[in-house]
């Protein structure tokens, strides 16, 4: 987490927290303060400007991205070309009858969204958004892992979740991230998310993990695995890219 220039206008600093919503889906008040070196009281304020403004939806210690929401519209999705090319690689990894595990997202929405249509698979997911997308599939078998459910980013976890999602052996796990990087692996910034997650990949014979490239080298509080824990990484860029030049270890895949 990495201090950024201070003294910004106010428009620069909500520009620079918008930026961060649309990196990390989830902005916590005090590290955006840290970031900003300015008062959390001040990043209050520029998040329920923002909240008014339908940019973000203000929660309790911070905000969340709008496009948890099943009504957002994919027009506006942030990085959307490079999130189409990411769903485009990842569905190859579908197969006829497989038994897949999905989180939320908006990566993962361009992946339901380009599921072929005769594809006929078993899905379970904990988001609630992404359980009625695949309602829309005319031939997938759609399992919601249900249990309490947060409101906000309408993510179902819990003992109960991690119990159903223990007793499944999927063949494929397909999850988003909020952060990643070579030395720290796969991070966030939710307690509770963090423990469905690892449930979810533990139940799970390989894991994918879907990203945007500005996500890499970044890194938030909370550890859901490492590199050497998942067995795909995709980006939209090429395997070749440079950039990959430290992640392609420990028998992780790049697509």
């Amino acid at each position: 987490m990495h201090q950024v220039q201070t003294h910004l206008l106010k428009r620069e600093r909500q520009a620079f927290i918008m930026k961060q919503i649309n990196l990390h889906n989830r902005v916590l008040s005090a590290d955006l303060g840290l970031m900003l070196n300015v008062s959390e009281d001040t990043i209050r304020r520029d998040l329920n400007e923002l909240a008014e403004l339908g940019e973000l939806v203000k929660v309790h210690g911070g905000a969340l991205s709008k496009s948890y929401h099943y009504d957002y519209a994919s027009n506006t999705t942030y990085a959307l070309p490079e999130k189409t090319i990411i769903a485009q690689k990842a569905v190859t990894l579908i197969e006829e009858g497989m038994y897949v595990m999905v989180g939320g997202g908006t990566t993962v929405r361009e992946l339901v969204r380009l599921l072929p249509q005769d594809l006929k698979a078993t899905f379970f997911t904990v988001s609630l958004t992404t359980a009625l997308q695949l309602c829309d599939h005319p031939s997938v078998e759609v399992i919601f892992l249900g249990g309490k459910l947060i409101k906000n980013s309408q993510i179902s976890v819990g003992g109960e979740v991690i119990s159903r999602v223990n007793d499944i052996n999927a063949d494929l796990c397909i999850l988003g991230t909020n952060a990643i990087d070579v030395t720290e692996g796969i991070t966030d910034s939710d307690l509770e998310a963090v423990q469905v997650k690892k449930a979810m990949m533990k139940a799970s014979k390989r894991t994918a993990i879907v990203t945007i490239s500005e996500k890499l080298g970044s890194m938030q509080r909370l550890r859901v695995c490492d590199l050497s824990d998942i067995d795909f990484l995709i980006t939209e860029l090429i395997p070749s890219d440079p950039v990959f030049s430290n992640y392609d270890q420990n028998g992780l895949m790049i697509l």
